[in-house]
């Protein structure tokens, strides 16, 4: 947590203001006591009416004045928490979009969405009561207990005994509470998780009629978050009474010693007066900082989780080589690949070259490989062994946003954002004119999609509700053209275009006339079986390299799935 605060250089000012303002407000009110004792002694006590309406005068002065400090404190401490927060949500966004597929994996989704709102808003209230009180309420207890002992010394020493123990009541409950807290944020990593494939999901759950489990799944992430909240609610909710318990035989205390001194003519009746107000005044400061230092513990608990997403490294870092002149699109020299914590490599020893205007086909069975095999081209994962090139240059050689802008990708779902058909063909080049659009969205075969929803400024739903499978799938091949790759990358991303589409669409990508080196991935050997190469991959394996006549001859795997779709497709 400690690490996170150099992101408030920006608000030292702040920082130091509204803590200050809370003292000056503190200070006031360590003198109101005084002021009531004085009114008892010598007011009261002589029936002098002036001097009671003067000295009344002047604790409405000190409640104003100390009100304008409290809300100047409050206007600073506001400012800072909320400007730390929104620094530090911005840093930790942009260090998620810099971890590779890897950490993205290991992180999860639902567990970073969670530390992107709760954490970030658990700091925040952290960070502001923090300004606000933890030097007010100490201030506040110290000075009560430095003024009972301008008052009489002796019956001050029940300040300090009731102080310390209630100190050690308040740290022990701390460090109690602080481990668990952390404890409640990952359960609730686990209820966000449900809850986020239940609302992506709900259309297969239903298709499925899988309410009833799905919610009984989800009351249970739910019962453990809630018996992990009651468990550490119980052990701060000790907290309260321990400390009222304590307070209050300090305050039987007080009162018993300070009626005897009256009687023997030690002290006034004002001064036991003023000393139970101070007394109250510790009371009211020690449950404020019994509950700051719950705020602070879910706070650190919380900072602790955003730092440790903060300091999980990139696996990937950039390069610094330019791209040379290279005949050959991208090459694979040996290649290997093995997922973090996997048991065994997803690739192995994958040896091709892919020149550059060349369509090459992967095909194989589910798990086979075939995604894997083309994420090494972007670096979306990096290879384990072996080096992956890219015109000539081995990708980890290269800057990640040059090599990154030569490529365009069509992953398995079709992902498009929420607004216009516009804004997310810009993504593939911000810089497209809508002639550049149209002729990409022509070639992705998605013209009569853009006819049909009244051009390009129809709005698209979030995730492209709005829209069929298919038409997603042209209008993200639309997206990747727009930039008019050097190298294009379609992973099996026409599964849902019936065959005279697909068809349309592999001769479309052949006529384009800055001619990308492209990558199909299908389970489809009619979409592949005209390309220049065709990969087949076993297991992680490439048992067969070729031209689809070579690989019906000599590729017994290829054989087969070709023998089982052509049968289906001849129906």
């Amino acid at each position: 947590m400690k690490k996170l605060l150099v992101y408030m250089k920006a608000y030292i000012k702040e920082s130091i203001l509204g803590p200050l303002f809370k003292l000056l407000e503190a200070l006031l009110e360590l003198f109101v006591p005084l002021v009531v004792a004085a009114v008892i002694d010598k007011g009261i006590a002589m029936g002098d009416r002036a001097y009671i309406v003067k000295m009344c005068l002047v604790l409405v002065l000190l409640g104003f004045v100390g009100l304008a400090f409290s809300i100047t404190a409050q206007y600073f401490a506001a400012k800072a928490s909320v400007g730390f927060t929104a620094k530090l949500r911005h840093v930790l966004f942009e260090h998620i979009q810099s971890l590779s597929y890897s950490e993205l994996d290991e992180l999860g989704t639902s567990t970073m969405v969670t530390r992107m709102t709760s954490d970030m808003n658990q700091v925040q209230n952290g960070v502001n009561l923090t300004l606000r009180l933890l030097l007010r309420s100490p201030f506040v207890v110290f000075g009560a207990m430095i003024m009972a002992f301008t008052i009489n010394a002796r019956a001050a020493m029940i300040f300090v005994y009731v102080t310390v123990l209630l100190l050690i009541v308040v740290f022990a409950i701390m460090l109690c509470s602080i481990p668990l807290y952390k404890k409640v944020q990952q359960k609730l990593d686990g209820v966000t998780s449900v809850t986020r494939e239940n609302l992506t999901g709900v259309r297969v759950i239903r298709a499925f009629c899988k309410e009833d489990e799905e919610t009984e799944r989800f009351v249970s992430k739910n019962a453990e978050l809630t018996r992990s909240q009651e468990f550490v609610g119980r052990i701060s909710a000790l907290m309260n009474p321990v400390t009222y318990i304590i307070i209050n035989l300090g305050i039987i205390f007080l009162i018993n010693r300070g009626a005897v001194s009256v009687s023997q003519g030690i002290i006034t009746q004002g001064a036991v007066v003023a000393l139970y107000n101070y007394m109250s005044q510790i009371l009211v400061e020690l449950i404020k900082l019994a509950n700051l230092i719950i705020n602070i513990t879910k706070s650190i608990a919380c900072g602790n989780r955003i730092q440790a997403a903060l300091e999980m490294k990139p696996s990937i870092s950039d390069g610094e080589k330019d791209a040379s002149q290279s005949d050959n699109a991208a090459e694979f020299r040996h290649v290997y690949l093995r997922y973090k914590n996997a048991g065994d490599d997803s690739l192995s020893d994958i040896d091709f070259t892919v020149k550059k205007g060349e369509t090459v086909g992967i095909i194989g069975g589910t798990g086979s490989g075939k995604s894997s095999l083309v994420n090494l081209i972007p670096r979306f994962y990096d290879a384990s062994g072996g080096e992956v090139l890219v015109d000539g240059v081995n990708v980890k050689d290269m800057p990640v946003s040059e090599l990154r802008s030569k490529i365009g990708v069509v992953p398995q779902k079709a992902v498009l954002f929420k607004g216009s058909i516009r804004e997310n063909m810009l993504w593939g080049n911000e810089n497209a004119s809508d002639d550049d659009i149209m002729e990409a969205v022509t070639a992705a075969q998605a013209l009569d999609v853009i006819k049909a929803k009244g051009g390009l400024d129809c709005e698209i739903e979030q995730g492209g509700k709005n829209l069929s499978g298919g038409q997603r799938q042209r209008l993200t091949i639309a997206r990747a053209l727009v930039r008019k790759p050097e190298i294009l990358i379609l992973d099996d991303s026409a599964s849902a275009l019936d065959f005279a589409t697909d068809a349309a669409l592999r001769r479309s990508l052949r006529e384009l006339d800055y001619s990308p080196a492209v990558f199909i991935v299908s389970q489809r050997t009619s979409s592949i079986q005209h390309a220049d190469k065709i990969i087949v991959l076993d297991d992680g394996n490439a048992v067969g390299i070729g031209t689809h006549a070579e690989l019906l001859e000599n590729c017994e795997v290829y054989r087969e799935i070709y023998n089982s779709q052509f049968k289906k497709e001849a129906v």
